[in-house]
């Protein structure tokens, strides 16, 4: 693509609709797939948020069948999550590890999912044994697949087996059609591969919005640490867009399994397709719920103007934002890629979010990047974000305060299939092992892994995606790239796991809990390792002091000692 000059105020002048480099070769892709299995359903509507079924498939036997949601279920496993722990130990046993074929990757949209009435009901849950950990990770993710899902008739879809080929699953909830096509061709890079995939389900430029597609990545096939892509169709913008479901390596799994991607097409979207209990009642609470997000936001969250990324400044404040590999808690750079710039960066004038209704609209994008490396450099591209955990991992934890180079990094993460969390953290702990000594140019092949070096940085994540190089040892993660390091002799065993920021298996995401005993404990204590979603009390701490100190709690139990005998005095 030409690289256009970009300004924020003119953004629909650019024509994202002509990705030629990308459509081309549309028509060679789809006449490449081979039908492999095809059966017919009839698709349902939820019913007060369920649909009463869920869709197993395994890749490798061609096994398509249909299960019944019980009420056992939905009393006690209810919601995204649930189900999806439910279905997981349902299918494997103690000895299973990740790559085993009946390890499953369960997708499960919960019962308010699609509702668009309510922000954030374009959530789904992902949930399978993770490559990282050994154990159950689950990780939430918005886009338009799950709502399909729902959609198209069913709470849940259960992925088990290995395919000994690429696979594609298209579900089609409008012709009640499920089908596994073999996929030898395809691109397999998410941002390219979702448009071809979109526009080859689609039955026309209408029905664009309607289709959704799961994708990884290039890193996914050479790393543990490989996500997935969530897609939905930016009809302002006339592009694919992503939101991820990062955590624990599930994208890696989804490769493993030889999974190219997951096609959801689904009917036309309307505000009654969930079928609430209580219809009135949603209405009415939904039209306040909007009001005050529009009226509130501008002077609180600011997730209309900036996303997530707003809290940048605010943790960099109160000396919470991680900085070279959380040895720091603020930095004079923060500015660079803090609001003010993501303000003037990200585009404005037009209606973000990634499900229908969504007033909280967080799903900002940075449009006209061009990039600079890479196999797609020269391309111009819509970055999703930066959200905090991005701006936060990728830049301050890494010393890169260069906001250009901070989406390229974004880019390429959610393209290649790369946590960006995990790889924040991970490259964080290179850098400093780099800065101690632990790694040098010769243990890296090369690469000047000191902070602040982006294009470094970015040379490690292609070299990720092609499994070559130091690229393929930093994919490992952290926990194994400390048992490497040790077992090589790169240095002080002590110092190398007390710098690699990982517990569980699994790297902490991007705060600095240094001071917080309530954030550390938090991230020990969460069932799959340092995540916020499970454990997000730094705010409650930190900022807004809701949390009493150990001087508050010994004050108030000296209290409640003293109180009878006040008591008794006053009564004399």
């Amino acid at each position: 693509m030409s690289q256009l000059v970009f300004d924020p105020n003119k953004v629909m002048d650019i024509d994202y609709t002509k990705r030629t480099e990308y459509l081309d070769g549309l028509e060679a892709i789809k006449a490449a797939h081979k039908v492999l299995k095809e059966i017919t359903y009839t698709p349902s509507r939820p019913d007060k948020g369920y649909t009463n079924r869920t869709l197993y498939v395994n890749v490798d036997t061609l096994e398509i069948t249909e299960k019944p949601v019980t009420q056992q279920m939905k009393d006690v496993f209810i919601g995204g999550r649930g189900f999806g722990l439910f279905h997981l130990w349902n299918a494997v046993k103690p000895t299973t590890r990740w790559n085993d074929p009946e390890n499953e990757i369960i997708i499960s949209p919960g019962p308010i999912c699609g509702m668009t009435q309510y922000a954030g009901t374009g959530k789904s849950l992902v949930v399978s044994l993770s490559p990282q950990t050994d154990i159950p990770i689950d990780s939430n993710v918005g886009g338009y697949f799950g709502p399909l899902l729902k959609f198209s008739g069913f709470d849940a879809l259960e992925l088990q087996g290995k395919s000994d080929r690429d696979i594609i699953l298209f579900i089609d909830g409008v012709k009640g059609i499920i089908r596994i096509e073999e996929a030898p061709t395809d691109p397999v890079d998410s941002h390219v591969l979702a448009e071809v995939l979109t526009h080859m389900y689609a039955e026309d430029e209408a029905d664009l919005p309607n289709i959704s597609v799961v994708s990884s990545g290039a890193a996914a096939e050479h790393s543990l640490i490989g996500m997935l892509n969530f897609s939905f169709y930016d009809r302002r913008r006339g592009c694919v867009r992503f939101k991820q479901a990062g955590r624990g390596g599930i994208g890696t799994v989804f490769r493993n399994k030889r999974i190219r991607a997951l096609v959801c097409r689904g009917p036309k979207v309307t505000g009654d397709l969930n079928h609430p209990a209580d219809p009135e009642t949603i209405a009415k609470t939904g039209i306040k719920y909007h009001k005050e997000i529009r009226e509130n936001d501008g002077t609180q969250c600011m997730m209309r103007r900036n996303g997530t990324a707003h809290i940048v400044e605010i943790m960099d404040a109160y000396d919470l934002l991680p900085v070279h590999n959380f040895q720091f808690g603020s930095h004079p750079d923060v500015h660079k890629i803090d609001s003010a710039y993501w303000q003037q960066r990200l585009t404005q004038h037009t209606v973000d979010g990634c499900w229908y209704g969504c007033s909280m609209a967080c799903a900002k994008g940075a449009d006209g990047v061009v990039l600079k490396t890479g196999p797609y450099q020269g391309h111009m591209v819509t970055v999703d974000g930066p959200e905090y955990e991005n701006a936060a991992g990728l830049g301050s934890n890494c010393g890169v305060f260069d906001p250009d180079y901070l989406l390229e990094l974004n880019f390429y993460c959610d393209t290649y299939g790369i946590c960006t969390i995990t790889y924040g953290t991970l490259t964080a702990f290179v850098m400093e092992c780099y800065q101690r000594g632990i790694l040098t140019k010769e243990r890296t092949g090369g690469l000047d892994m000191t902070w602040g070096n982006a294009e470094a940085d970015l040379e490690m994540m292609h070299q990720m995606a092609r499994g070559i190089g130091f690229g393929k040892i930093a994919g490992m993660g952290v926990k194994k790239m400390k048992e490497y390091f040790i077992r090589n002799g790169y240095g002080d065993p002590q110092l190398i796991n007390d710098i690699g920021m990982e517990n569980k298996g699994l790297e902490y995401s991007q705060y600095m809990s240094k001071e917080s005993l309530a954030q550390q404990g938090g991230y020990a204590l969460t069932n799959k390792g340092p995540q916020h979603d499970e454990a997000w009390l730094i705010f409650m701490d930190m900022v807004n002091k809701q949390i009493p100190t150990f001087a508050d709690c010994v004050m108030r139990s000296s209290l409640v000692i003293l109180m009878p005998v006040v008591a008794v005095n006053r009564s004399t």
